[in-house]
Formats: structure tokens, sequence, C-alpha cells
């Protein structure tokens, strides 16, 4: 189930960066520095407010880590929009960007005689996509 979840996520996150879907009620913002982040339920009473979708799109992130921290953060941002103090999340993937590509000819021609060569590179982009549940952990 988790491998449709997030393909289906995959497909609906082309153009959006980050987006939620209300289960509970919000409450009021606070910082994300303050948002914890879980991946396993807490073993204390916690409140499901909202599903939350994110991709690294845009950001400035170049290695599959830096991807996955835009993600996270991004994750925790909009939590902290909805007044969650954590995001249990659900899953983090890869995403195709399209590619980037380059080339260079040169031809040459002496009488009766040509010559010519070429080069070109391609690259594939790739964005990280996230879900999560922003929640509010009950303090103990």
């Amino acid at each position: 189930m988790r491998g449709l979840y997030l393909a289906a996520l995959t497909l609906s996150l082309g153009a959006c960066a980050t987006s939620h879907v209300m289960m509970g009620q919000a409450r009021p913002p606070i910082s994300p520095a303050l948002v914890q982040v879980y991946f396993h339920p807490p073993a204390t009473k916690y409140e499901e407010i909202a599903m939350l979708d994110t991709s690294s799109k845009g950001g400035f992130g170049f290695t599959a880590q830096g991807k996955t921290d835009i993600v996270i953060n991004r994750l925790k941002e909009e939590a902290a929009k909805l007044g969650a103090n954590g995001v249990l999340v659900q899953g983090v993937g890869d995403q195709p960007g399209g590619s980037v590509s380059t080339g260079f000819g040169q031809a040459n021609a002496y009488g009766n005689h040509a010559t010519a060569g070429g080069i070109g590179f391609s690259g594939n982009v790739t964005h990280k996509v996230g879900s999560g549940i922003a929640i509010y952990v009950e303090p103990n």
C-alpha cells in the first residue's frame, strides 16, 4: 500500500511544493524549529491534524541527502503552520524531473575532403517527494 501511495503522490506533485488535507482540528501556528520528526508513531498520545505532501522541487539540494533535507524541512514548515508539534513521516521517494543535455560539434572541409566530430552529454534530473502526517503530541 505504501508503494501505491508514493506512486500517487509522485503523480500529484508535478507543480506544487507543499499541500495538506485536513484530518483534524488545526491549532495556532508555531515555529518550525519546535516540530519534532518521527519515523515511527510516538509512544505517547497524539492527535492527527493533516496529511502532508511536498517535494524538493525548486529547492537548492543537489545530493540525495540535500533533497531529502528540503523535503523534511518543508514537511516541518507546513506542520508548524497548522500548529502541529510533530510530523510522522510516511515516506520519501524520487520523482523524475526531466533532463539536462548539452553537445558540441565541429566540421572541417579541405578541398574534396571533409571531417566532422561531435560529443554530447545528458543527465537526468530527479526531485525528492515526501509525505507525512502532521500530529500534535500531548505533553507528558
